[in-house]
């Protein structure tokens, strides 16, 4: 078995970091504010991890739950869920404890972690799991949680003799407005993953390699452009707190950082930077910027291809899948693709039923779930199965192939808003708003913002009698951020006699954002700043 089949057999086992631990002990793994970690120490703890839950009765299937901001933990929870059987649902930590709770409930977990810093927050989460709920607190006491650092430290770290591979579940949500969890049958790394579409280094004993984690932990993007895959070619990470353009440049000169993802909102804040900032710091060790999970204005992307040169390297996926992959000279000679499949078969452009559609023709863009990366929405049959045509399947995203393959986008998923990298989804933001006494009816959409790529806007149509002012739009703004996690709620609001519909009389979202998308066109096209319709 040569060195390559040795490690993917390791990392199917959920035992990655031992078989580099067993290599290169004293290579870091890690650097973060809150701790830095060798090889050989990240998977003693993953060792001890998983005996202390296997102590506290976790077995093979259960679920736990992750609700921890960017630190050595969260790297060691994730892979000791892979490395005991667990079915690990990382949490958004911004989330109220309402929706967090949710997730916790909704995941059956059976313990779950999380940063004692979240205070009130994390409280509200853990009382959703029941009496029974294993609960460890990171960085910190939390009443009724045995504290992280003590429990592992009483457990021996050593390898087990008998890992047992786990699966994750992050979770998406859909029309409904409540999350679904994708509930992924192996986190082994697939046969895509171990593509090394991002030139590391694969002579591990000499790499030089080192990776800049830029976003949060739990966002299926970085969980596996910016740990999953670095991680197989013995990359250190160094992971960012919180995102600060001016410290992303500090670190990629001290780390020698020659790889990083991003998402377009950091692109924007990049070059937003006076020029002597930028032009301030050593990057020349940087070999690949890796950037998805948003569409990113033409203009921008051209900017950061002029400053950095041509190792912008960009893809098409979602949490359940993996689809296309361009690089900085394809892209520029066909401004606006996000490439080809990543391997032949993955991507396809088709009607509803599935049939194939010639190039040039508009319609739903399919990912085809290859067997080791197989996945079903879960407790949720219907939806699963309204997913799929066969082996492909499709998240409403429409686009085009040109004659060569190119995938070109169109418009993304339903009515699904990205702003600054996130998916939000509009259907959760309409079901707190309608409960407000002067609310009839509303339809929230993302609207195009040079910064964040789509802001949120609440479009409403008021209640009989009830006037729309500046002041109701305040209130209702006022009103969701005691709902919901202040990055889903309306930026602004809107008023209007009446909300477009269709004939079945649901709502016309879509007719809806093309009238914003044409009005900020306009804006942009006259120079003036772009306001209400």
């Amino acid at each position: 078995m040569n060195v390559a089949e040795d490690k993917a057999e390791a990392a199917a086992q959920g035992m990655l970091h031992a078989w580099w631990a067993a290599r290169v002990p004293q290579r870091q793994a890690l650097s973060s504010p809150k701790g830095d970690r060798t090889y050989g120490e990240l998977n003693a703890n993953i060792n001890r991890l998983t005996r202390a839950l296997r102590a506290r009765g976790l077995t093979t299937g259960d679920s736990i739950a992750l609700m921890c901001t960017n630190r050595p933990e969260f790297i060691e929870v994730l892979y000791a869920a892979q490395r005991s059987g667990l079915r690990l649902t990382p949490i958004n930590w911004h989330l109220t404890g309402e929706e967090a709770a949710y997730i916790v409930s909704n995941c059956e977990a059976k313990a779950l972690v999380g940063a004692a810093e979240l205070g009130q927050t994390l409280d509200v989460a853990a009382a959703a799991g029941g009496a029974d709920l294993v609960k460890l607190s990171v960085g910190g006491e939390r009443p009724g949680f045995e504290n992280y650092e003590k429990v592992i430290a009483a457990e021996e770290g050593s390898d087990i003799a008998d890992p047992v591979p786990g699966t994750q579940m992050l979770y998406t949500s859909g029309t409904t407005g409540r999350p679904k969890g994708v509930h992924r049958r192996s986190v082994a790394p697939s046969a895509l993953a171990t593509v090394n579409f991002c030139g590391y280094d694969e002579a591990y004993q000499t790499s030089v390699d080192a990776h800049l984690v830029t976003g949060p932990l739990y966002h299926a993007a970085p969980l596996a452009f910016s740990v999953a895959v670095p991680f197989l070619y013995g990359v250190p990470l160094v992971i960012m707190e919180q995102w600060d353009p001016t410290e992303a440049l500090r670190l990629i000169e001290e780390h020698g950082i020659t790889h990083t993802h991003m998402v377009p909102t950091m692109f924007h804040r990049l070059l937003a930077l006076p020029v002597q900032v930028r032009g301030a710091y050593d990057l020349s060790p940087l070999r690949y910027v890796i950037h998805g999970a948003a569409p990113c204005p033409l203009t921008v992307k051209r900017q950061l291809i002029e400053w950095l040169g041509p190792i912008v390297v960009e893809y098409y996926a979602a949490t359940e899948g993996l689809g296309t992959l361009v690089d900085s000279s394809t892209w520029l000679a066909r401004p606006g693709t996000v490439g080809k499949p990543m391997v032949p078969g993955l991507v396809k452009v088709a009607d509803d039923e599935g049939r194939d559609l010639p190039p040039g023709e508009i319609g739903l863009v399919y990912l085809r779930a290859v067997p080791d990366t197989q996945f079903d929405y879960y407790g949720d049959a219907e939806k699963t199965a309204d997913a799929f045509r066969g082996e492909y399947f499709t998240l409403g995203d429409l686009g085009y192939a040109d004659a060569e393959g190119y995938l070109f986008l169109t418009d993304r998923s339903s009515n699904l808003i990205i702003s600054g990298g996130v998916n939000i989804y509009p259907a959760e933001i309409d079901a707190v708003l309608v409960q407000h006494a002067a609310v009839f009816d509303v339809a929230t959409i993302g609207v195009p913002d040079d910064e964040w790529g789509e802001a949120v806007k609440a479009v409403v149509q008021p209640a009989e009698g009830v006037e729309g002012t500046a002041e109701l739009a305040a209130e209702l703004m006022a009103f969701c951020r005691g709902h919901l996690a202040p990055f889903k709620c309306p930026r602004s609001v809107d008023f209007v006699a009446e909300l477009p519909r269709e004939d079945t009389g649901k709502i016309f979202k879509r007719k809806l954002r093309d009238q914003y998308r044409a009005a900020a066109s306009g804006s942009r096209q006259k120079g003036v700043p772009r306001g209400n319709l």
